[in-house]
This record gives C-alpha cells, structure tokens and sequence, in this order.
C-alpha cells in the first residue's frame, strides 16, 4: 500500500471523517493493526516504541494502591518504567513467573519468555488468578504463542524486534481481549500522542509479510546453536526455552567474546534478520550473571553463525 504522511484530512459534509488528524490515527497505522489483531486474535492498537506501548497500558488502567506483580527477570525496562508510577502510589512486586502468582495482585505482567533469562510463564495459573493478565510476547511472537487464547487480557510487543525484523522501526504493539478495553486504550493514546508515524507502520507491514518465515527459521537455528553452546566447554550454562530466535549463555569472559566475533554484530537490541551479540551486564548489571551473554540469532545459516561463535570462544 501507499503511504499517505497528510496531518491532516477535509472534514466530509461539514462533519470529521475516518481520518482528520494525525495523532488520532492514519490509514497506515490502521492497516498494521488490522494485521497485528488478526495475529494476535485481538483488538491491536501500535505505539512509538514498545515501551511507550508499555507506559500507556500502565497509565491508562493501573490504579494508586494496586499491586502489579511483574514476572521475575523480565526485560529489566519494564521495571524501570513500571518503578516511575511508584512514586504515584503504584506497588509493584517481582515473582517466578513459572509458579503461582501473589495472592494479592490486581495486575499480572508476564514475559513470553522472558529476556534475558527466557523462562516461560506458567498461563494456566495466570488465567486462573483473579488478576488481569499482561503477556509481554515480544520474544515468542504470535507465531509461538497467542496469549490471548491462553487467558491474557492483553499481549504488548516491542514491535521493533521480530514483528518489524530488519533494525529499521521503532514501534510498539498493545492488542486488547475487549473492544472497550481497545477503546479505552485509543482514547488514552489520542490525549497522549504516542503513535507512530505512517513510515514506521508502513515498514512494519512489511516485515509482518515474512514474520512466519523469519522466526520459523531464527527457531532453527537457535535450537542447533542452543544444543552445541552447552556441549562447549567453555559455555558455563545456556538459557533458551525451545522456541524463537534467541538465548543467552554464561562464560567466564565475555568481553573477549564480545570483541572477537567476525560474522555476529556486537550490539544491542534483538530479533532482526541480523545476528547480534552482547554482555547484558553493561546495562543491567548486577541484576544478570556478569558473564551472560545475550544471542539474537538472524538468518545467516546456522554452520556460519557456528563457526564464529566457536572461534571466538576459543579466543576467549
């Protein structure tokens, strides 16, 4: 489709139209979440950033005094972003996410699986709790997991990684169970501004073309990578939970990993059809092993991506 950039659309018949203001919406950005719902079985709404799609759900439906039990080493901006509201009376509450929740939680946010550490979450129990229920499938992807279907209220991905999949787009995805939920959710973004502009949705219509076949494949080939990283004798221990394109392993020097690498870039972020490496430690510090290594895998073929790995551990 074409990419309509007008801020502004004629008023029809005196009266505003489907479109008349940018920041209400754009024909772009609906056609992406006409696509996102149909993934994900819900109501989509797309957002600037994963995290902006993250804080807009937090603002628009947690309230003072509620507790927000938040899945045990999930993305470490999640806290950070959930910690803001604290000081507005919000409680929020780590847990193991592959056990019970806290009896006393208005809120569950899960991560599917999580990162860096991909534990999954147990869904049955979540469902079963008296919470509303957040999945973070940002790492799963609805190619692995519908949350929806398992119990969710709501999924949230960071859009830039697999759904957009090339390292070109900021974007954030929130898809709703309810239509007054996704209605409550458009109004809130509206009075806040936070959707993207129709270049960054028109680029994330694209990598949705190819998304099954990109995970399909970056599944692969971490599974193989998985196996022979724990075989390796200088691979302390290997995180990956048997689905998608990424994981994460120990070693006792990972710097030298790090600077080692030929084919695999060294640099942060996840999910885009290039392989990337780095020490989580730099930005999350004691908080991740200081020797976790973090391995989004691309699409480069497996016995490459291999033989990189393998050279700079030996370097290490």
């Amino acid at each position: 489709m074409s990419v309509d950039r007008s801020t502004i659309w004629p008023y029809e018949d005196g009266e505003p139209g489907e479109f008349f203001y940018q920041r209400d919406g754009h024909p772009t950005g609906v056609a992406v979440e006409r696509e996102l719902g149909r993934l994900d079985g819900g109501h989509a709404l797309v957002f600037s950033s994963g995290t902006a799609a993250a804080t807009a759900l937090a603002l628009a439906f947690f309230a003072p005094g509620q507790k927000v039990a938040l899945a045990e080493g999930a993305y470490y901006g999640t806290r950070v972003s959930l910690g803001e509201l604290e000081r507005w009376g919000l409680r929020v509450e780590e847990f193991d996410q592959t056990g019970l929740p806290p009896a006393d939680a208005a809120w569950l946010w899960l991560e599917a699986p999580s990162n860096p550490f991909l534990t999954m979450p147990d869904l049955e129990a979540a469902s079963a709790h008296s919470a509303r229920v957040v999945v973070d499938a940002t790492v799963a992807t609805p190619i692995h997991l519908r949350p929806l279907e398992r119990g969710a209220d709501f999924v949230v991905h960071s859009a830039t990684k697999y759904l957009g999949g090339h390292d070109d787009v900021l974007a954030g995805v929130v898809v709703c169970k309810r239509e007054d939920d996704a209605a409550r959710l458009l109004d809130f973004r509206t009075h806040t501004g936070a959707l993207p502009s129709p270049d960054a949705c028109y680029l994330l219509l694209r990598g949705l073309k190819t998304l099954e076949l990109r995970v399909r494949r970056q599944t692969e080939s971490a599974t193989e990578l998985a196996r022979r990283l724990e075989e390796h004798p200088k691979v302390e221990l290997v995180r990956y939970p048997g689905i998608g394109g990424l994981l994460s392993f120990d070693v006792a020097d990972p710097r030298a990993v790090e600077t080692s690498l030929r084919l695999i870039t060294n640099a942060t972020s996840l999910g885009g059809v290039d392989s990337v490496l780095e020490a989580r430690a730099r930005w999350e510090g004691d908080r991740v092993p200081p020797g976790l290594l973090r391995l989004s895998i691309g699409l480069e073929p497996a016995e490459d991506l291999w033989a990189d790995l393998d050279q700079a551990l030996e370097n290490a």
